[in-house]
């Protein structure tokens, strides 16, 4: 078994709300010296920025996960995770074509960069990310998880965006067995007040948008199968 430190839930400067020094070799030499061994980019209801942080991760022996916050129609954050450039393209185009088309204004909003892994800017997202997409929380789950990926509700404990906050109550109809706590502090207040969230596996991710926002090597999984699709495995209950 292997000792993995973890933070899966990272944006980029394409998010709008991500700093514009969160770029591709930024992210992965900062999650280095915090000493992660794998993350998740998961930029807002896109995947474009995945492979250039893939690629700049190799050098450092760092597993990258391809991964989107996904604003459901219900403006709640779902966190989309793959193992491969492949399928998460393919859910990549799927929610653009749902996204609300509103033109994105920098000035406002903020820059949503696209990358390699040099930092080198090859274009900007015309249209704003953080519009919800619509695709109903329910609808997330299956398609997701048929394309080989896992998809979880992000930051359940936090007051703005979660499905806590947003709906309320975990819907009774729910399969999700996986999902993200901020700050573990607060699981057993939350798990007294939602049950459902007992029988689930937790994640704890920085949802970070600055650099030094980004976990250090705090939180783990243990694994005999560090590879990207070992970690989807694992987090699917497959492993």
């Amino acid at each position: 078994m292997q000792k993995i430190f973890y933070d899966f839930h990272l944006h980029s400067c394409l998010s709008p709300c991500g700093d514009n020094d969160m770029t591709p070799a930024n992210i992965a030499g900062m999650a280095f010296i915090n000493g992660l061994n794998a993350i998740a980019l998961t930029d807002h209801n896109t995947v474009k920025n995945c492979t250039a942080v893939k690629n700049a991760a190799e050098q450092y022996a760092i597993t990258v996960l391809y991964g989107m916050e996904l604003t459901t129609d219900e403006e709640v954050h779902t966190v989309c995770l793959f193992a491969d450039e492949k399928s998460a393209n393919e859910w990549g185009e799927y929610v653009y074509s749902k996204l609300q088309k509103i033109k994105n204004n920098p000035t406002i909003f903020g820059n949503q960069y696209i990358m390699n892994e040099t930092d080198k800017i090859l274009g900007e997202e015309e249209f704003l990310l953080i519009n919800a997409a619509n695709i109903s929380f329910e609808d997330v789950f299956t398609p997701v998880y048929e394309l080989g990926g896992i998809a979880y509700p992000a930051h359940v404990d936090k007051n703005a965006n979660s499905l806590i906050s947003n709906l309320g109550f975990v819907p009774p109809d729910s399969t999700f067995k996986l999902a993200e706590v901020h700050d573990l502090s607060k699981l057993d207040t939350l798990t007294a007040a939602h049950p459902y969230f007992g029988g689930c596996k937790i994640l704890s991710s920085s949802d970070a948008h600055y650099l030094p926002d980004i976990n250090e090597a705090k939180n783990f999984l243990e694994l005999e199968d560090a590879t990207p699709k070992g970690i989807i495995k694992h987090l699917r209950g497959e492993l």
